[in-house]
């Protein structure tokens, strides 16, 4: 079965970029010239998703606006003369059907993906966290790969990883390999934030994954952790005490994520990705370089 259907969850508060998220989503903000989630979106259909469906709560109506198609805007740029700026639109015409469900109560990154099941059903499907690029103007294919792997390994999941720093691992949830040598790896286990010392590896969970049915079992068996919330990372070991196969696959170094949870790294993705812009990112260095000189 083709895997042509991802969830996006962006229900999330973004509580650590107020005020700047008082009143749009947090995956709506500008990195270079796109908010974040239409990155997230252009990276699924380059790697074949023709089926988007967004897990979102209260504020995120900007979201659903951003992919409809807007006649009066296309209307009114070519009564102005300005047919040159339709191109920006374009990926309001890509080949996609967009659905969307609330997470109606804030139960964590778990409960949002539990809130997908009445449509995704019992088909396989990914996975992409709405406020995390992967990959400099999201030219990854990794999504491509987790699938291919999915499929030809039958395995019950597959989750993308990348290398952080070792004092860096207490934020993330932290792979430990079968056998870590190689780009595609089966997980014996996944720690949640582990303490440095305690970290089975410097292999941290990337924002992508790819799901059969049998996780939305798991999430449902899952308590609540702290501060009530269902955490995705419980189902996931569930899934492999049980016995279920789990794939990891390393990001490449060139498809590294750029994750929008905090300032720091809100503001260091806008500075590479503005620098990398083909019209004004040789001006912006330069610029950048007396400032910094």
């Amino acid at each position: 079965m083709a895997i042509d259907l991802a969830v996006v969850p962006v229900a999330g508060r973004g509580t650590r970029l107020l005020p700047l998220t008082k009143s749009q989503p947090k995956e709506m903000l500008p990195v270079g010239r796109k908010p974040v989630v239409q990155y997230v979106v252009e990276e699924l259909v380059r790697c074949g998703i023709s089926r988007i469906l967004f897990i979102t709560g209260p504020g995120k109506t900007a979201i659903e606006n951003h992919f409809d198609i807007d006649m009066e805007l296309i209307q009114l740029l070519r009564e102005k003369g300005q047919e040159e700026l339709l191109a920006e639109l374009a990926f309001e015409r890509e080949d996609v059907e967009y659905f969307y469900t609330r997470q109606r109560r804030q139960l964590g990154l778990g409960h949002a993906v539990l809130c997908a099941e009445p449509v995704v059903g019992r088909q396989p499907f990914v996975v992409a966290l709405g406020d995390s690029i992967i990959g400099l103007n999201a030219q990854s294919t990794v999504v491509r790969l987790m699938i291919e792997q999915f499929q030809a390994r039958r395995a019950a999941a597959v989750v993308a990883f990348e290398e952080v720093p070792i004092e860096d691992v207490v934020h993330y949830g932290i792979a430990k390999p079968r056998d870590s040598s190689s780009e595609v790896f089966e997980l014996d286990d996944l720690i949640e934030k582990p303490e440095v010392h305690e970290a089975p590896s410097t292999l941290a969970v990337a924002a992508r994954y790819v799901f059969g049915p049998a996780i939305f079992d798991h999430l449902r068996r899952t308590p609540p952790g702290k501060g009530g919330e269902i955490q995705l990372t419980d189902a996931i070991r569930s899934l492999i005490a049980e016995g279920g196969k789990v794939l990891g696959v390393r990001l490449p170094p060139e498809e590294r994520r750029f994750d929008i949870g905090n300032f720091e790294s809100y503001f260091r993705a806008f500075v590479e990705f503005a620098l990398a812009d083909p019209q004004i990112g040789k001006q912006l260095r330069s610029h950048l370089t007396q400032l910094l000189h």
